[in-house]
Order: C-alpha cells, then structure tokens, then sequence
C-alpha cells in the first residue's frame, strides 16, 4: 500500500527496486512458514497430496499471474493494479485467520539472542546427527535444483533466442510449456502418493537427467530450427515434470521424519539451502552456455549423465525411507 501512495514517474524505479527487495524478504518467510503448515493440518499419504497441491497452486499463479498483470497494466495502469494487489493480499490474510493449528508451548524465560543461538544449534544438531537422512535429502534437493534451474533459467533462453535464433513468441510458448509441466508434474506427484515408494525417488532423480539428453543429442545431427526447438521444449517439459515429484516427495519426506516444534527451523533451512543453489547454478552455467556457444551439447549432454549417475548413486539415502510415514 505506501509503494502504491508514494509511487511517481520520478520515483517509479527506485520504489518498485525497494518493493522487490522487501517482497523477497517477506517470502523468505512465507515459504518455510507454509510447508511447516502442512503437516501440523495433514498426515500420512496426505502430507504428500498437500504438498501437491501447494505446488500446482503456485505454479498456477506463476502461469497466469504475469498474463493477467500485462492486461491489466495496460488497460488501467500501474497504480491500479498494485491497489488491486495490496486487497488480494488483505483477502488472503482474512482467510488465513480460519487456519487451527495446535500452538507449540515454547519457555519463553531466556534471552531473545541466546534462544536463537539455541535453536540454531539444536537444529543443526538434529539434521546431521539425529536424523542425518534429512541433510542428505537437502543437499540432493539443492544439487537438482543446481542443474535443472542453471539449464531451464539459463539454457532455454539461450537456446531459444541466440542459438536457434527464434523471436520471443517461441521463447514464451516454451516458457508456459514449462510452467504446464511444473503443474503436471504436482497433479502425477498427487496421483503416485502411495504408489511411488520412497525408495524409488533415485529412478526419478535418475529420470531428470534422462530428459535432458535429448536435448542435447538433437544439436548433433542435422535438422531444422523448428525440430531442435520442438525435442528442446518437450527435453525440457520432462525435466520440469519429474524435478517437481522429485521435490514434493522430498520436501514430504524431511516433514515427516521431523517434529513438529522444529518443522519451523528444518523449513527454512530446506527453502535456504534450495534457493542459495539457484543462483550458484545460474552463473555457472550462463559461463559454460557462454564458452559453448557453437556445441551446446557439450553442455546438455554432461549435465544429462551428471545428474542421471546422482540419481543411481543417491539409492542409500532413500533405503528405509520407504517405510516411514
């Protein structure tokens, strides 16, 4: 709301940078906040469902939200639509305040600092030496979203754009694609709950690097802009699928192996560790895109085998999971 009051045609980019920067920060705490949710209201099976369903919503929202916002842009303006977002954002909360959760009783009697410092140690503590697995899972987790998000954010347009040389109709028609996967991917997450067992989580790890293959394989015979275009976005499409079962599985199986009281911490450092390889993932790869301008499949191809030979060999992080609910 005082982005929307004190924005103007002096101040517009400066406002919309410091709006950007505190959204980023408020979501930092959402997303932890959310999936510590889901198993205090969900159990079992459902956990993963939930999970699910969090997930199709999202990406939903990533699908059209931009549509909607470039219409209403131009058919009313910027002050409009930020004014129609800030109420968006008080209906959300008014619906939230329906939301029971069971309160977590905390001894409140120790200093602000020194509370911190404990639960930071305590959930350190927890994740490498009470339940190792999770750690692992987290670094796996990260280790995917390394390679997937280096080569979806950064290849595709790439590719798309100077490699191929299509217009920007092509490179947003592969963008929606991926976005239709993401929400495809969640919808066969919920339908595998209870038919995919734990233990098989490294065949769909295995299963990313697979897809991407092709993509790479295409650019070494010859063929037309449209075919390379065409095996790119369906390579792709299948990445985005299977690293969003991958994901809801994963995150499912931290939040059942962790108890409630540190849900919270385990949350948030699952959301840290996942975001903090992004962009480590976008810059190596937009220096290796770069060095392998003329055989983008010196890219492709190892990161295809690279991350199907991490699926094979993460078989013993998942054994025994299967079992846990």
């Amino acid at each position: 709301m005082g982005a929307a009051v004190i924005l103007s045609e002096e101040n517009a980019l400066a406002v919309i940078r410091g709006l950007l920067v505190v959204l980023s920060v408020l979501g930092a705490f959402e997303t932890p906040t959310v999936q510590a949710c889901i198993p205090q209201m969900l159990k079992g099976d459902n956990v993963i469902r939930g999970n699910a369903v969090v997930n199709q919503v999202v990406s939903v929202s990533y699908l059209t939200a931009p549509l909607l916002g470039g219409i209403l842009y131009a058919a009313f303006g910027l002050k409009p639509v930020m004014y129609a977002s800030v109420l968006c954002f008080f209906i959300t909360a008014f619906f939230e305040c329906f939301i029971k959760l069971k309160m977590q009783v905390r001894d409140a009697s120790g200093r602000f600092f020194s509370t911190i410092k404990e639960d930071f140690f305590s959930s350190i503590r927890f994740i490498t030496r009470e339940q190792p697995s999770i750690i692992k899972i987290l670094l796996l987790a990260a280790l995917a979203r390394f390679f997937v998000m280096g080569i979806a954010l950064v290849g595709l347009p790439f590719i798309v754009r100077t490699i191929l040389g299509l217009d920007a109709r092509y490179y947003g028609g592969a963008e929606s694609a991926l976005a239709v996967a993401t929400i495809a991917g969640s919808i066969a997450a919920g339908i595998l709950t209870g038919k995919l067992e734990n233990r098989r989580l490294p065949s769909v790890l295995a299963a990313i690097g697979l897809c991407i293959l092709p993509a790479g394989v295409i650019f070494l015979f010859p063929s037309g802009a449209m075919i390379r275009y065409m095996a790119n976005v369906a390579a792709f499409c299948g990445m985005q699928a299977a690293i969003s079962i991958f994901s809801i599985f994963a995150v499912s199986i931290i939040q059942q192996n962790t108890p409630e009281h540190m849900l919270g911490k385990v949350m948030a450092y699952t959301s840290a560790i996942t975001l903090c390889a992004q962009p480590l993932g976008q810059m190596v790869y937009g220096v290796w895109f770069d060095g392998c301008r003329e055989k983008v499949y010196l890219v492709l191809l190892p990161t295809g085998v690279m991350v199907a030979l991490i699926g094979l060999f993460s078989a013993g992080v998942f054994q025994g999971e299967g079992e846990r609910k």
